[in-house]
């Protein structure tokens, strides 16, 4: 989770638009962030139709979905009591197609059912975010867009899941022949699984989405895939952005909103509940980019007044203070890198 583009272009997406939102984060029981209507099978690849304008939203709670490791427990990975989890990473170990966890861990080892299970034991939902910043995504390990699906498909079920969240950045990005077979493997699967909820988390700017983002998105409307959530990376955006990162957050969200306004073809309720956002808690990787306690309840204020589906944090094992010795590099990986409590970002986030 990290890398980033510039400029903006249009498309068509055919855009299945959550309706109905989460209740408040003091009890998720019951609750999903943005949880789909049912939606309907897929159009035709070779020719999808213009996207009708979905439903108003009812009103609802900005949900809460940290990311967190998928394979390693974190004492802060309950605070603000998530709605739903986005479990990190499923990538290929780097030249097949198998997935596994962070590229290294058998997709059905028993430690993370286990985990799985206790994070969702409170009511929550768990997402399965396929990618990240780092290895291989398994859309350039896989031959076929069948063997593709079916890899996608073992994950989903290792975690009981009917979310993906597919993390594209970096290279993967700019790789047309990857996006493609995962457009195709995504339509595929979906088709076997009608009630599958995609959400793509795309790196952006203060100007917006960049044009790679967007033929990314072109790439999944061709192929007739229903699109719940753009999650939206306001982290990261270069050395010239030394500013509020909470102003540039918002300036991020509010750029995007009116792409996501034209990609769509639709109002402005439903482009906002379309959207999420995730922020880098605490310093970034880019020297000069921190992002505050005061940024995330900024944020937070921001989305619940959009109606924004879900807004979220990388990571949830990072949000504790370091260690007065810890190394920059620690600060990145392992704690925010600024004075707070433990949790703290995460009760800002929740609301």
């Amino acid at each position: 989770m990290r890398a980033h583009r510039n400029a903006a272009a249009g498309c068509a997406l055919l855009f299945a638009l959550t309706t109905a939102g989460c209740t408040g984060q003091d009890g998720p029981t019951d609750t999903t962030d943005a949880a789909p209507t049912a939606p309907s099978a897929p159009s035709a690849p070779s020719a999808p139709s213009a996207p009708s304008a979905p439903s108003a939203p009812t009103t609802a709670t900005t949900a809460y979905a940290p990311y967190v490791s998928a394979t390693t427990a974190s004492d802060t990975d309950t605070a603000g009591s998530p709605t739903a989890y986005n479990l990190a990473f499923v990538i290929s170990s780097g030249d097949d197609c198998v997935p596994r966890w962070n590229g290294v861990q058998d997709i059905d080892d028993a430690s993370v059912a286990s985990r799985v299970e206790k994070l969702s034991g409170s009511g929550a939902t768990v997402r399965v975010s396929f990618g990240g910043a780092s290895g291989t995504e398994l859309a350039a390990a896989c031959d076929s867009a069948s063997a593709l699906a079916a890899a996608y498909g073992a994950a989903l079920d290792a975690a009981g899941s009917t979310r993906a969240d597919f993390d594209i950045e970096g290279d993967a990005l700019t790789d047309a022949g990857s996006i493609a077979l995962r457009s195709e493997a995504i339509a595929l699967l979906q088709k076997e699984r009608s009630d599958l909820e995609v959400s793509f988390t795309l790196p952006v700017m203060p100007s917006g989405l960049d044009t790679d983002g967007l033929a990314l998105l072109a790439s999944a409307n061709d192929h007739g895939v229903r699109v719940s959530t753009v999650n939206l990376m306001t982290m990261n955006y270069g050395e010239s952005y030394t500013d509020d990162m909470g102003d540039y957050a918002l300036a991020s969200a509010q750029a995007a909103h009116t792409q996501l306004r034209k990609v769509f073809g639709t109002s402005d309720a439903d482009a906002w509940r379309g959207m999420a956002l995730t922020s880098m808690l605490g310093v970034n990787d880019v020297a000069g980019e921190t992002f505050t306690l005061a940024d995330a309840a900024e944020v937070r204020a921001f989305a619940e007044e959009k109606g924004i589906a879900w807004v979220s944090m990388w990571a949830a094992f990072r949000d504790e203070p370091c260690a007065d010795n810890a190394s920059a590099a620690e600060a990145l990986t392992d704690c925010s890198g600024v004075e707070q409590e433990s949790g703290a970002f995460a009760e800002a986030f929740a609301g």
